[in-house]
């Protein structure tokens, strides 16, 4: 009998997903496989199962015993369960209904100004600067950082110290400087929330201080969610996003000529960019039948929005950049009962920096063969350690 595979998948290249991903793939769309601490879980890998399995109430987030649940990594952070097994569903529905209207469509047009603002200073900088330059730590990493500070109402000058402690909480593999970096980051998140309740501010966690059955403790966890989801993925979309275009001169050259093309070119990226090969994980709370495998209740399932945005079944080409794609919708933000709270937010960065990089800078170009760049495993979103380019 053939060893299941194991997490981490070798990838080869930032923007083609690993081969031990593809094979799995072409066998079908759920696979039984041992995560990166060697535990057991199901990778789903195809688009159907994936979407279905996202919006399943059966699966979720905490375990009925999360001592001994599995966990798909070291990580204090993602590693294992989080929150209480039998107020998930009704905490779910709860935390839902409090952030979207901070992140709503009205939200979002109030930041908007605010945003080409900060993106065009960030730009300013790097022209000013000259070329060559990294594109990651010139804009992909300060924008979303930026945005995200200014919307919870975070202070910009802590963004080293915070940014250190999500890093070990979210990505050591050592079990005790991950625990610390969620203790730390925590703690920080109690001095905000005292610190706007002694001095309200026109920012997410001040609203949430108006919460009356909110205790402090409840908002510091989720603003901080919030400070880790509002910038991690945001980055890498940005860099990965300018990656796809600058291998793909046509596309960009497309975008330079006709600009209103830059909503689908969005699209695009969400699909294209994330190659697979990271599962969101989920905990069964009950039996389910998936395309005749049976999870069982406390199973760890991993489900794959990169596989599924490159099953072939649905996106023909998959590898491919196609501004012009039609069909199904890619599942970058999840869907259904999970659907990115934030995903509003980050269609807009992202078509702002798109509508000032490319007509700003119609020369750019990449420094290096995109496939000597290094890839960071250890991170969520598959992150880039630099984007260097010239013009």
């Amino acid at each position: 009998m053939t060893a299941p595979a194991q997490l981490p998948f070798r990838q080869r290249h930032p923007l083609r997903s690993p081969d031990q991903l593809l094979a799995l793939q072409g066998s079908g769309p759920i696979h039984k496989i041992l995560t990166a601490v060697g535990d057991e879980a199901w990778l789903v890998t195809g688009y159907t199962l994936v979407r279905r399995l996202m919006d399943d109430e059966r699966l979720g987030r905490t375990h009925r015993d999360p001592a001994n649940a599995p966990r798909s990594r070291t990580s204090a952070l993602f590693g294992g369960p989080i929150g209480d097994f039998d107020s998930e569903p009704t905490d779910h529905a709860r935390m839902r209904q409090l952030l979207q209207p901070h992140f709503g469509p009205r939200h979002m047009r109030t930041l908007q100004p605010k945003i080409e603002g900060l993106c065009t200073a960030l730009l300013d900088d790097m022209e000013r600067q000259g070329s060559p330059a990294d594109l990651l730590t010139s804009l992909a990493q300060p924008l979303p950082i930026l945005v995200i500070c200014d919307l919870l109402g975070v202070p910009y000058e802590d963004r080293d110290r915070f940014r250190l402690w999500v890093d070990d909480a979210a990505f050591s593999p050592d079990d005790d400087v991950s625990l610390k970096g969620l203790e730390k980051l925590l703690g920080y998140g109690m001095e905000l929330v005292a610190a706007k309740r002694a001095h309200p501010g026109d920012d997410v966690i001040s609203r949430l201080c108006d919460e009356p059955d909110l205790a402090d403790f409840e908002i510091a966890t989720l603003a901080m969610q919030l400070l880790f989801a509002g910038h991690e993925t945001t980055v890498t979309q940005i860099w990965v996003g300018s990656l796809l275009l600058l291998t793909n001169p046509d596309q960009w050259q497309a975008l330079l000529a006709d600009p209103d093309l830059i909503p689908k070119a969005v699209e695009e990226i969400l699909r294209a960019g994330m190659v697979g090969g990271v599962g969101v994980p989920r905990y069964a709370r009950a039996d389910i039948d998936a395309d005749g495998v049976t999870i069982r209740a406390g199973d760890l399932v991993l489900l794959d929005p990169g596989a599924a945005n490159h099953d072939p079944e649905f996106f023909a080409d998959p590898h491919r950049v196609d501004l012009a794609r039609t069909g199904a919708a890619h599942v970058g933000f999840g869907y259904g009962l999970h659907y990115c709270v934030g995903a509003a937010l980050a269609r807009l960065e992202l078509k702002t920096v798109y509508s000032q990089l490319i007509p700003r800078f119609p020369n750019l170009r990449l420094q290096v063969d995109p496939s000597t760049m290094t890839a960071g495993f250890h991170s969520l979103s598959h992150g880039l350690v630099a984007l260097p380019v010239t013009w």
